[in-house]
């Protein structure tokens, strides 16, 4: 290790910025976000950094650098152009022992600044020893994709209700089994949604009853396990069981977590599934046993993935659930067939509905989708494609209505089938599409490009 990472706290500390071009006022910046006294040394000052001396009133010693400006500061930062300079400053402070930066210039630092990822009260630096800035910043990206945007307040809600956990779960790993638990629970999620209110209520609860765990209902996407949101992911990580089905990526399983549990759900050839009601049985029986939960669904748990009755199963139970939205199939099948579900010349509205069969028929309402300057995304709809497609006609869709279907959208097998209403089924039928499918219906079809 060739540098002990240490959060050092500048609070009105007297710091010596050298130089006032590009650079330095962006460590100038830094350090007044770190709340520094900061005497500038600079014999020409940059705009940029003259408008924050202003803002913040700083001293300036507008000539060059003397090596008793060093003397009492607690950090000292060289942003020059000028070896030389830079190396009497160095030379300067190894004589006084006072940390120095110089910026670009590993070996004349004593200090280096790392790429920070602030989410105040929780700060994560990363450095690579100053010998690759520009890595140490694409690894800091790769890390904050994965933290909450609200997470400094989750670290303020918890700081807050430290004393009032330790004072009724007074046993140690009583306390870490509660707050790690917590940590990964729907209450959790309010707070980084700020609904701050809302958390205090069920935190109460949750104090008292203390082995209660959570459900989130997690969309996945239509099946690129990249289209999954930063949030699904996050959770899905942090997840003691995941229930899966055919219809989640089986690749995104691989982001589980090694110890959790992960039970398949759905449906697979010679194995006929298990029923919505033994799924919710198994989300309460695992939530009631303290675990946090993953219901992970295909699409968006909202847009006919029955998300609606788990979230109501549970709230009667008193489980705490929350929702993730995911892409559902028509944004997915859409985007990557290349065709616009809206467009302003032929489609202002879209609607979303599934050609599920109900007692051997599909029951739809006819003469509203059959309707002109609309899009038809039907789910579900390949085994009723045939009549579908003619009761549309029947209620007054023109036959050479553009029409598509896609099978396993997103995905790298994914087959797109193109023609009409009076010719798709057909086409359908020749080339053997066995699902899952998306039906696209309507004049953003003749847009198409594919991509």
């Amino acid at each position: 290790m060739d540098y002990l990472p240490l959060f050092i706290d500048l609070r009105q500390k007297p710091c010596l910025l050298v130089g006032a071009g590009d650079v330095a006022h962006r460590k100038l910046e830094l350090l007044l976000r770190a709340g520094a006294n900061v005497l500038v040394v600079a014999p020409q000052l940059s705009e940029a950094v003259s408008d924050l001396i202003q803002e913040h009133d700083l001293t300036v010693h507008d000539r060059e650098f003397l090596p008793e400006d060093v003397e009492g500061a607690a950090l000292v930062v060289a942003a020059t152009n000028n070896p030389e300079v830079n190396q009497t400053i160095f030379d300067a402070c190894e004589h006084r022992n006072v940390l120095i930066n110089c910026v670009d210039e590993p070996k004349l630092s004593t200090a280096i600044f790392p790429s920070i990822i602030d989410r105040s009260p929780v700060l994560v630096a990363v450095s690579t020893g100053g010998r690759s800035p520009t890595l140490a910043r694409v690894v800091r990206g790769w890390l904050e994709a994965r933290l909450p945007f609200r997470l400094g307040a989750l670290a303020e809600f918890v700081a807050q209700r430290r004393a009032e956990v330790k004072q009724k779960l007074t046993d140690v790993h009583e306390r870490q089994r509660f707050w790690d638990r917590w940590l990964n629970s729907a209450t959790a999620e309010r707070v980084l949604r700020g609904d701050i209110e809302g958390a205090e209520q069920s935190f109460q609860n949750e104090i008292q009853t203390k082995d209660i765990g959570s459900v989130a209902l997690v969309g996945a996407g239509p099946g690129d396990p990249e289209l999954i949101t930063l949030k699904g992911l996050r959770l899905l990580q942090s997840a003691d069981v995941v229930l899966y089905d055919n219809l989640a990526n089986a690749e995104l399983l691989e982001y589980v977590r090694r110890d959790a549990d992960r039970i398949y759900v759905g449906k697979r050839r010679k194995f006929p599934g298990i029923r919505q009601d033994a799924v919710n049985q198994l989300m309460l029986e695992h939530a009631r046993a303290g675990k946090f939960v993953v219901r992970l669904k295909g699409g968006d748990p909202f847009i006919f993935g029955r998300g609606g009755e788990e979230t109501e199963f549970l709230a009667n139970e008193g489980i705490d659930c929350f929702v993730v939205p995911g892409i559902t199939a028509a944004s997915g099948s859409a985007s990557y067939a290349g065709i616009p579900l809206t467009h302003r010349d032929v489609s202002q509205s879209v609607r979303f509905v599934t050609g599920h069969r109900a007692a051997d028929r599909t029951n739809l309402d006819w003469p509203e989708l059959a309707k002109p300057q609309q899009t038809l995304v039907i789910y579900m709809g390949l085994p009723g494609l045939k009549e579908i497609l003619e009761r549309l006609v029947e209620h007054g869709m023109a036959p050479n209505m553009p029409a598509l279907l896609v099978e396993k959208a997103t995905l790298p097998e994914q087959r797109i089938v193109q023609g009409t209403v009076a010719d798709l089924a057909e086409r359908v039928t020749k080339a053997e599409i066995v699902g899952p499918t998306t039906i696209i219906i309507g004049e953003v079809v003749g847009y198409r490009q594919p991509v």
